[in-house]
């Protein structure tokens, strides 16, 4: 994890628990909760980044995407 900050942070007690106890049926160490909290927030915003840039192509129609991604891979290819 390399340097760390601290977080304090409320979460509901049944959310707690669920994770404590999916972590502890698992054999949890010490520091396990903190990896599985940062985990979880990267693929969270991993997700949120990924709804947002196919927003952006809502308007394209399927034809339009296939040419754009023919395209990008031609490109990629060349270089």
């Amino acid at each position: 994890m390399g340097d760390a900050t601290r977080w304090t942070v409320n979460v509901a007690t049944e959310t707690d628990i669920d994770v404590r106890t999916y972590l502890a049926q698992r054999g949890m160490k010490k520091g396990d909760l903190s990896r599985f909290i940062e985990e979880s927030v990267k693929w969270r915003l991993l997700d949120l980044t990924l709804a947002e840039a196919r927003a952006g192509f809502d308007d394209v129609s399927p034809e339009e995407m296939s040419e754009l991604i023919d395209e990008a891979i031609a490109d990629a290819r060349r270089n």
